[in-house]
């Protein structure tokens, strides 16, 4: 990550949300080829970004702002993907009025100046988005969409295959292009949210945040949803679900407020 240096916290004995294992369908394509697709498609669109002078500086304030938060919020996701420490991170702002924010495969976040701006976040906010963000690429939810498209695709001849990737491994190269624009389900959307609460919350981010933001998101959804929350289904429903997340979350919270004399950063 640019400009970024980690501490690597020691987590104890589990705490926090369940949510269970990754799909088994993620194992159905090659996640090494998805990150690096991911990362072929992140450096495009930052060179896009910077022919229009919408990518904002290193030294911008926001860019700052969106890493530091990203510092305290990383070394947190070693525990749910041990793919994650092998990560090169990186966190970018891209100028733009969509209300919107991404994590792709292999830890490639951007933020729009829109979501920002437009609904006034706070730390702990922009943490809950980020979070959630991180969640979806932890929980390797794009590969499991596209280990789900190969499934579909091989039909019966999946198993037999199953060894060979060559017609799996094409569905990274027919369906990457979709990374930027995929719309994951319901369940993966609520996987994010607990997992994306919980490291936000041992972060020292307030999990409480998170009912606040989906609040604003509501109150912006006037005419037409904004594009972060047409593909993230809200509603009271959701509000409920992490109200009822609080009572695993917000102790860690708590335990991340108190010093620790053996945490240290470089």
């Amino acid at each position: 990550m640019v400009g970024c240096t980690v501490f690597t916290p020691a987590v104890s004995a589990r705490e926090g949300v369940e949510v269970g294992g990754n799909s088994a369908f993620s194992k159905l394509v090659s996640a090494s080829d998805i990150e690096q697709s991911a990362a072929q498609q992140y450096a495009q669109m930052l060179a896009q970004a910077q022919q229009q002078r919408a990518l904002a500086g290193n030294e911008h304030p926001q860019v700052q702002r969106l890493r530091a938060i990203a510092r305290r919020i990383i070394p947190y996701a070693n525990e749910w993907n041990p793919r994650a420490k092998d990560w090169r991170w990186e966190i970018n702002l891209i100028g733009s009025k969509q209300i919107n924010a991404f994590c792709m495969p292999g830890g490639k976040i951007a933020f729009y100046t829109g979501i920002l701006d437009t609904l006034k976040l706070t730390d702990d906010e922009v943490a809950m988005v980020m979070g959630h963000e991180i969640a979806h690429a932890l929980r390797e939810h794009a590969r499991e969409r596209m280990g789900k498209t190969a499934a579909t695709g091989l039909g019966a001849n999946l198993l037999s295959q199953v060894l060979g990737l060559g017609q799996i491994g094409q569905t990274v190269t027919q369906y990457g292009a979709q990374l930027l624009t995929l719309k994951f389900s319901r369940e993966d959307e609520s996987e994010a949210d607990l997992v994306g609460l919980e490291l936000a919350a041992r972060a020292g981010y307030d999990p409480r945040a998170g009912i606040t933001l989906w609040r604003k998101m509501s109150a912006a959804n006037k005419n037409a949803p904004p594009q972060w929350l047409s593909t993230h289904p809200a509603g009271d429903t959701r509000i409920a679900d992490m109200e009822a997340a609080m009572a695993q979350v917000v102790p860690l919270y708590a335990k991340a407020q108190k010093p620790e004399k053996s945490k240290k950063v470089p």
